[in-house]
């Protein structure tokens, strides 16, 4: 097949060649953007005088019929035309003749491509903030029907105070929260328009550029034409939040493995999203839950390899960029699968109030309400550590628990200790008396429940 820039060279590109540079195996997927991007760019040139006007009505009539074959199957790639910007050029020239080879007037591939980048990245973006939310709602709902529900805090995978699971559950709701401010921080700077700044330097033809972006729905045009088809820091920045996300998934992930051992026995899997052993046939593994942790490095490794790709370019494009998709591609697939994945699967998911319940005082996790105790009858914080500290080496040496003490023991280590002790032991009592500002108490994890419902609304 000829080549766009056949007119400079005088031998054809060699077959190994063509298989090492073809993108249009994985670029394929760009399609609608490309052609929107045409469409658009088609009227603006209609507009302006650069093309005839019935040029551009028969070039908009090819595209949408290239959009209807590709969306039946019926369109056939050639790897020869190297990317999507080229099959679907020459499938539009076979269309119409001279007028769809006019379309490419006034703009490069180097621009085309960053706009099909963004307009993708732009819809993936708003896929991701709406599962993002669904799984923020799906949270919410456990943590309204675990209220009541006590379990053990921990801090270095040590038991260390008692806390609601309601409150545990929201902390993953705050985190998903984050996660949705920094995709929608990321969307303004992916939703600038490339398009118009050709191959580097602009064009001598009277272009729209406003006319563009009010076309494709672009907030910002790219104000430098060299920055614009060389930039992707708004593809990094997307890599980057799509790690931090994932990081988060697969803290959650990793909290239901452990969750579902028999050691913990906090949570009760569904068949559905577990799987069996080959020759154990006691076994219910959490594979999905393994494997989101598992893919987490997937991600990661997608962000160094665009960073790694991007570090040593000199401006303004180099083919070296071609690398971009694959990252991104694989990243927005990998993380839309798993926030689906995790979020039927938390639906299904059940867990076990009684053993929860039953270890969320065990392992002395009262303490620091004993020494806060000492703090309020005028003992400075640090002899009240100590004070408290010498209590629970008592009872380990003696095999008891914080409430099976008597009072005459507590006071053999302080003599302000009174009977008022023991309420404060009970693990209830403890997580009641937690109403700071961002607490375990009930009333404050409803305060929170609250808040995200009315910014999930």
């Amino acid at each position: 097949m000829k080549k766009p820039w056949s007119g400079r060279f005088r031998q054809r590109t060699s077959e190994s060649v063509e298989a090492f540079t073809e993108s249009i195996s994985y670029d394929k997927r760009l399609w609608k953007h490309d052609i929107n991007g045409s469409i658009a760019h088609a009227k603006m040139l209609a507009k302006q005088g650069i093309i005839p006007a019935r040029d551009a009505e028969s070039i908009i009539k090819g595209l949408k019929e290239i959009a209807t074959e590709i969306k039946s199957g019926k369109f056939r790639f050639s790897s020869q035309l190297e990317d999507i910007h080229m099959n679907i050029e020459a499938a539009l020239a076979k269309k119409t003749g001279p007028a769809g080879k006019r379309l490419h007037t006034a703009r490069s591939r180097n621009d085309q491509v960053a706009l099909d980048l963004r307009l993708y990245l732009k819809e993936v973006m708003g896929e991701l903030i709406s599962l993002i939310i669904k799984l923020q709602k799906t949270l919410l709902l456990l943590a309204e029907e675990h209220i009541s529900t006590m379990m053990p805090g921990y801090t270095h995978l040590q038991r260390a105070q008692p806390v609601l699971l309601s409150h545990h559950i929201l902390a993953y709701v705050t985190m998903l929260q984050r996660d949705r401010n920094r995709f929608e921080d990321c969307m303004k700077r992916t939703d600038v328009l490339p398009l118009g700044s050709c191959a580097i330097s602009g064009t001598t033809l009277p272009t729209d550029r406003q006319f563009l972006a009010k076309e494709l729905e672009f907030r910002e045009i790219s104000g430098n034409s060299i920055d614009a088809v060389s930039d992707r820091d708004f593809a990094i920045e997307f890599l980057g939040c799509s790690s931090i996300a994932m990081m988060h998934l697969s803290r959650f992930a990793e909290e239901i493995v452990l969750w579902s051992t028999e050691e913990f026995g906090f949570v009760e899997l569904s068949d559905t999203f577990t799987t069996g052993s080959s020759i154990m046939p006691q076994k219910k593994n959490p594979d999905v839950a393994e494997l989101i942790r598992g893919k987490t490095g997937r991600i990661f490794g997608n962000l160094i390899a665009l960073l790694t790709v991007m570090k040593g370019l000199p401006l303004s494009y180099n083919r070296d960029l071609q690398e971009d998709k694959l990252p991104v591609f694989d990243t927005a697939d990998t993380l839309r699968a798993c926030l689906s994945v995790l979020n039927e699967m938390l639906s299904e998911m059940r867990f076990d109030v009684k053993r929860m319940r039953s270890t969320a005082g065990e392992g002395y996790s009262t303490a620091t309400d004993i020494a806060e105790y000492l703090v309020k009858k005028n003992i400075p914080f640090r002899e009240a550590h100590e004070i408290t500290g010498k209590i629970v080496l008592y009872c380990i040496a003696g095999e008891k628990s914080l409430d099976s003490l008597s009072l005459s023991e507590f006071r053999s280590f302080s003599p302000v200790i009174s009977k008022d002790i023991f309420t404060l032991l009970d693990p209830a009592v403890s997580i009641k008396s937690r109403s700071s500002f961002g607490g375990t108490s009930p009333s404050e994890v409803r305060r929170q429940i609250k808040l995200f419902k009315k910014i999930l609304s």
